[in-house]
């Protein structure tokens, strides 16, 4: 029986010592696993990990949606000016003159 102790530790020592070598391969650079594990881990980005396609389509968005505002934004203020312009041109005289001349009436109806 001790005999096939023996044995049963040497075939252990064997299953143990052919893992730590496939474990060795593993961790090497240039072994055909490291490389195929290398080659799953670039396909698996490629197709699953879609966060640098999102990430460009939200930049795409926002940089379209700062442009078109900002070109609203300024269509808005430009309309703004002309308002004001056409305002201080226009209305505000023509309403100064009108109101000057109700009061004039109005006082001479009361003087």
């Amino acid at each position: 029986m001790s005999g096939g102790g023996t044995e049963t530790f040497v075939g252990y020592e064997a299953a143990t010592s052919g893992g730590d070598k496939k474990r060795d391969s593993l961790g090497t650079t240039g072994s055909p696993a490291h490389l195929i594990i290398k080659d799953l881990g670039e396909i698996h980005s490629r197709l699953l990990d879609h966060r640098p396609v999102i990430q460009g389509e939200t930049r795409y968005f926002v940089k379209e949606f700062e442009e078109k505002r900002g070109l609203r934004e300024m269509r808005v203020l430009e309309n703004l000016k002309n308002m004001i312009r056409e305002t201080n041109e226009h209305a505000i005289p023509k309403c100064r003159e009108t109101m000057q001349d109700n009061l004039d009436q109005v006082l001479q109806r009361y003087s």
